[in-house]
This record gives structure tokens, sequence and C-alpha cells, in this order.
């Protein structure tokens, strides 16, 4: 697993049913940056506690109201317009890459926040991901699954 969040991220995603099940969770009203740094941090045996989740949703929170989602917003506002209209075709790609530039810039900071994090050695067996993750329902508890699932295969 990488020691980097944002390269972590990447070969996450990449992976089989990760992106379905970010996007299912994103959709659900989770923060998929939260997410991937919970699993990050699980991965390197780092121990969840109340106040690291608290110093996490700080750094996100912010960012994530004020930057991401309304580049989100506005590409997904877009998007059926976009289908007929080249120019607005090609604005919304740039929106989609200023909002994942945005969500790598929220990885870093959270990577920034979680760094003298001492590791325990022990796996918190989905103890991030689920105090992360606040969505409930059968689709989302599957997606989490997924996740979870994807994350043991490395």
């Amino acid at each position: 697993m990488s020691p980097d969040l944002w390269k972590f991220s990447l070969d996450l995603y990449a992976r089989p049913g990760v992106e379905q099940a970010c996007l299912a969770l994103q959709d659900a009203g989770a923060s998929v940056c939260l997410l991937l740094c919970g699993l990050w941090l699980e991965q390197r045996g780092v121990a969840c506690n109340e106040q690291r989740l608290l110093q996490l949703r700080q750094v996100a929170g912010p960012w994530d109201a004020e930057v991401i989602r309304p580049l989100r917003a506005l590409r997904v506002a877009w998007k059926r317009n976009a289908l007929q209209d080249a120019d607005l075709r090609s604005l919304r790609e740039r929106i989609k890459g200023l909002e994942l530039e945005a969500e790598r810039h929220l990885l870093e900071r959270l990577e920034t926040a979680a760094t003298d994090w001492r590791r325990t050695g022990q796996i918190d067996s989905g103890r991030w991901l689920e105090a992360l993750a606040r969505v409930d329902g059968p689709a989302n508890r599957d997606a989490l699954h997924r996740l979870r699932v994807a994350v043991s295969g490395t």
C-alpha cells in the first residue's frame, strides 16, 4: 500500500467495484475523500479515536462544502446540456478536472493532518470506515463492504 494518500486513493479507485461504491456512498452523503483517508489510515495501522475523527472532519468539512461540492454541483447541472453543446462539454470537462484537483488538495490536507499519528501496527478493522461513512441502508452497507474487500486485496 502506498505511503502517500493521493497515490493510495488512485490505486484503490482503479480497482474493480471501488468507483461505483464510492459514487454510491457519495450520493448518500458521505465524503469519499474522508473514506479514502480512513481506509489509508486503517491500512497504516493508525488507531481510530474521536479526537482524530473530529480533526479529519474539521479539515474536510469546509473544503468539501466551499470548494468540492460547488464544483460538483455545476458539473452535474451541465451534464444534460453538455451532451448537445460541444463548448459546454469542454467547459464541463475543465470543471471535472478542477473538481479532481480540489479532491487531491483535500487528500493532501488530510494526510498532513494525520502526519504525526503513530502507527499501532494493528489494523483497526473497519473502525475508520464505519465512523467516517455516516450512511445507512442496505445499498450503502454493500458499498462499504466492497471498499473493505478492495482494500483487503492489497
